[in-house]
């Protein structure tokens, strides 16, 4: 598959089948994200995948909307990261994520990004707050999102390169 294909396949899928994801499919898509580039190499980030149905049941209400597609996710892997490592935490999770979103696209499996960071969950509480009370991982830690998997129910259209607003590209000056 070429790059751009690759890019171009890469959509936010919401809706899944039951089907199991692969050990060697979820390792591959980890390993995508650790391979990120980061800020004076610092990787400050850490991932929590989560395969238990009840815990992305309850995941889903991370929330007070747009974390529904959790409950039906095969897994989805939590994003944090120590804030005391890199002052870039959020640019350096955002790449790790983009890896991981490219990496499960060209395994031909659906994912969706689940923003965490300045979210409330469906309790009122922030969307950290919960997910460090449902994850158990330290103050120290900051969640910038989690990234839903699954098997797509229907696999959306690619984006079509044609339709590329080549505008947005500036060369030498604005």
């Amino acid at each position: 598959m070429e790059i751009l294909d690759i890019f171009a396949n890469r959509r936010s899928v919401r809706k899944y089948t039951d089907t199991p994801l692969e050990d060697e499919a979820l390792d591959k898509i980890l390993k995508a994200g650790l391979l990120a580039p980061s800020g004076h190499a610092r990787r400050p980030w850490e991932f929590i995948l989560v395969r238990d149905k009840r815990m992305l049941e309850r995941l889903s209400a991370c929330r007070s909307s747009g974390a529904n597609m959790l409950k039906q996710a095969a897994a989805a892997i939590v994003v944090i990261a120590d804030e005391q490592k890199q002052d870039v935490w959020i640019e350096d999770c955002s790449v790790a994520l983009g890896y991981m979103h490219l990496a499960a696209s060209a395994l031909n499996l659906g994912s969706c990004w689940v923003q965490a960071r300045l979210r409330a969950a469906a309790d009122g509480r922030s969307c950290e707050e919960f997910l460090r009370e449902a994850l158990g991982f330290p103050p120290n830690f900051k969640a910038e999102a989690i990234l839903a998997l699954g098997v797509p129910q229907q696999r959306p259209s690619p984006h079509d390169l044609q339709k590329l607003n080549l505008s947005k590209i500036h060369k030498e000056k604005f």
